[in-house]
């Protein structure tokens, strides 16, 4: 009977007692509850185990609700630490660029030197100081990025920090180089300097011993002139020309040691002969006079590079001749241009031969060497006297050319030097 009525009382509970939770178009709850046999079995009000079971239904959906948003946050969040990446990334890729056109910009043209140290320096600078803005520019972008909560990654600053200072070194040493390069061409550039200057003060100090005439000399007849390269350009002149001569004397000091040949001493064109009188020594020929254009050998050797006295003698009668050196008659003959007075009014030159008076020089015909005491007389002298100048036991001035400083002129770069022509000759022996 307990048990029938027992059961009697949870059926009807069962329809009497109803709770509803949440929203109705999402179903029913119901909920059995044990009463005892001495209470009332009517429709009991909600417990408190139903309402406590609200209140935590109510906590978690806004546990939820905070997850939901912290998810959203976090979320974006994400977006934006990916959009900061990106964005790293992309200036991590214009360093590599600019680094790697800034490596090219050294091959291209820091390799050569530049044409003005100064501005390639100044270029350097600008650079450098950009990649300084740059890193400045990086390094306050991870300061907002700090503040932000994004996180800057260290390894992409270490990358960034090692490229700068490999680009500063590179710069220095650039700089050094070109620092180093500026001062060698600096003392290059003085050095040439000092040696133009040398130059040409010592061209004006010879410029002024020419211009004073024979002031530097013992005597008028103690010089020579030098006449060092084999050229159209260098050579002597006598001021004064010949007078009409049936014979003459000419005797000079000479030392040469060019090969083949030592050229022209000295040769005298007339208006329309260029060959009146000529002694020259052309490539492998023996030594020959010329008087009017007729030739005669003489038996010389003179290009040993020491000094030799030689004298020539002519007279018109039978063309006679005579050739001396070193005091030593070595040759005659006769029958050279007989008869034929020397013509006045000509240009005597020291060291070229003329095709025209006066001018029209051949540099393979030019004497190489130096020329002293070039003296000329309108007669023929005697042995003696020949013998005594050239052993420097006396010395006899030509009475038609005497050799005096005041009496030769030189051009092309020729020179004249002092001269105590027997001290000279004593050292070559």
């Amino acid at each position: 009977m307990l048990n029938l009525l027992a059961g009697l009382i949870c059926i009807y509970a069962l329809t009497c007692v109803k709770v509803v939770y949440g929203q109705n178009e999402k179903g029913e709850r119901f909920l059995c509850t044990a009463v005892p046999i001495d209470k009332d079995t009517s429709c009991p009000v909600q417990s408190l185990s139903v309402q406590s079971a609200s209140v935590q239904e109510e906590e978690l959906r806004n546990t939820v609700m905070q997850l939901r948003e912290t998810i959203l946050q976090q979320k974006e969040t994400i977006v934006n630490h990916l959009g900061t990446i990106k964005e790293l990334t992309s200036k991590l890729s214009r360093c590599e660029s600019d680094s790697e056109a800034f490596r090219k910009m050294n091959k291209d043209t820091m390799d050569d030197v530049p044409k003005d140290p100064n501005d390639t320096i100044d270029v350097l600078g600008k650079t450098m100081q950009s990649l300084k803005d740059r890193l400045e520019n990086l390094e306050q972008q991870q300061m907002r990025a700090n503040i932000s909560g994004a996180s800057f990654p260290n390894e992409l600053r270490n990358l960034l920090q090692r490229r700068l200072e490999d680009l500063e070194n590179q710069l220095l040493k650039k700089v050094n180089e070109l620092e180093e390069e500026k001062s060698q061409l600096y003392n290059e550039t003085v050095a040439h300097h000092q040696r133009t200057d040398s130059t040409l003060n010592s061209l004006m100090n010879r410029i002024s011993e020419l211009e004073k005439g024979g002031a530097g000399f013992k005597s008028p007849e103690n010089f020579k002139i030098s006449l060092p390269l084999r050229t159209n350009y260098l050579f002597g002149q006598v001021k004064k020309s010949l007078p009409e001569m049936y014979a003459f004397t000419i005797c000079m000091w000479l030392k040469s040691g060019s090969s083949p040949g030592i050229g022209t001493p000295f040769s005298y064109g007339v208006p329309g002969q260029a060959n009146e009188i000529v002694l020259i020594e052309w490539g492998h020929n023996p030594i020959e006079l010329l008087i009017n254009d007729k030739v005669a050998q003489l038996p010389l050797s003179l290009s040993d590079g020491r000094w030799h006295h030689i004298c020539i003698t002519w007279t018109t009668r039978d063309g006679l001749w005579e050739a001396y050196q070193d005091g030593q008659r070595l040759g005659s003959g006769e029958n050279l241009a007989p008869w034929h007075p020397i013509k006045q009014g000509g240009v005597l030159i020291l060291g070229q031969e003329q095709d025209v008076v006066g001018g029209r020089f051949d540099a393979t015909q030019a004497f190489v060497g130096e020329l002293s005491h070039f003296n000329i007389w309108d007669r023929v002298l005697r042995s003696t006297d020949i013998i005594a100048m050239s052993n420097c036991s006396s010395y006899i001035p030509g009475n038609v050319v005497a050799w005096t400083d005041s009496n030769i002129e030189v051009f092309g770069g020729a020179s004249k030097w002092p001269l105590e022509l027997c001290e000279d000759r004593l050292f070559d022996n």
